[in-house]
């Protein structure tokens, strides 16, 4: 019997994906499926394979092997079709310099096809409280206002998916909370489904209903914050990351021995 989570339509599918490296096998079968409304950690420490995963998610990096549907669209082939319904957010992101914010917003409210660009720019700048910015032009803002900015200008089109890529790493406490508050307004009105990275556990405690953990290019957890952090007997996603990050040096440092057992004559 499906419960209420699963009966949710899907509007991301990753199956069996795998990417392999010069380096050896950064993802290593990663199955994942999002579905409406649904807001998704995707955790691990680094060289975890959560940023591979997550490229090939958005059809930046095509795996060696696995699928990708994103709202029933097939990566790659219908990648134009299916990134119209997605928003993408990271904070290492460009925003041009001598342009407002304003301008910039409308732009893209343009290039998304939107009827009412101009009450579209005003509700994002509402939305996330930066209504102030609006004249300012790039070289004006902090880091922080320049996530900001690029979080309203993913949410523009009321995407039906956001992919966040540590999306509150550069934000003071404050602004952290206006952002997160506004996320969560998002998916709960809009049934906009979130796929959150970030080594920020509380944020990822605060902000999603699910987590997956990642270790070695392959899933290692996969449930409610709670019920993961209980699995591994650890009080909270923090001591399950930490936990994760000892394993990965340990096994590196196993690996070292190894090759030096190797080469010894």
């Amino acid at each position: 019997m499906l419960t209420p989570a699963d009966a949710r339509p899907p509007v991301l599918v990753a199956r069996d994906l795998v990417k392999e490296y010069a380096r050896g096998r950064a993802v290593d079968g990663v199955s994942l499926t999002v579905r409406a409304g649904e807001r998704l950690g995707l955790l691990g420490p680094n060289g975890a394979g959560k940023t591979t995963t997550l490229l090939m998610s958005l059809g930046a990096v095509e795996p060696d092997a696995g699928s990708v549907e994103i709202l029933g669209h097939r990566l790659p082939a219908e990648r134009a079709r299916a990134m119209r319904g997605v928003g993408f957010v990271a904070g290492y992101l460009p925003l041009p310099d001598r342009v407002r914010v304003s301008e910039y917003l409308r732009l893209y409210a343009d290039l998304y096809g939107l009827r009412d660009p101009r009450s579209a720019v005003s509700e994002a700048l509402e939305r996330f409280g930066i209504g102030h910015l609006a004249a300012a032009i790039g070289t004006q803002l902090s880091s922080g206002q320049r996530t900001l900015v690029g979080i309203a200008k993913a949410a523009l089109h009321r995407p039906r998916l956001m992919i966040l890529d540590e999306p509150t790493a550069s934000l003071d406490p404050d602004i952290a909370l206006r952002v997160r508050t506004a996320l969560l307004a998002l998916s709960a009105e809009r049934g906009t489904a979130l796929l959150v990275t970030s080594h920020d556990m509380t944020e990822v405690e605060r902000l999603c209903e699910r987590v997956v953990f990642l270790h070695g290019g392959r899933i290692a957890a996969d449930g409610t914050p709670e019920g993961v952090a209980r699995a591994f007997g650890r009080d909270d996603l923090e001591g399950v990351f930490l936990h994760l990050a000892a394993e990965r040096d340990e096994d590196r440092a196993r690996r070292d021995r190894a090759r030096e057992t190797a080469a010894t004559p």
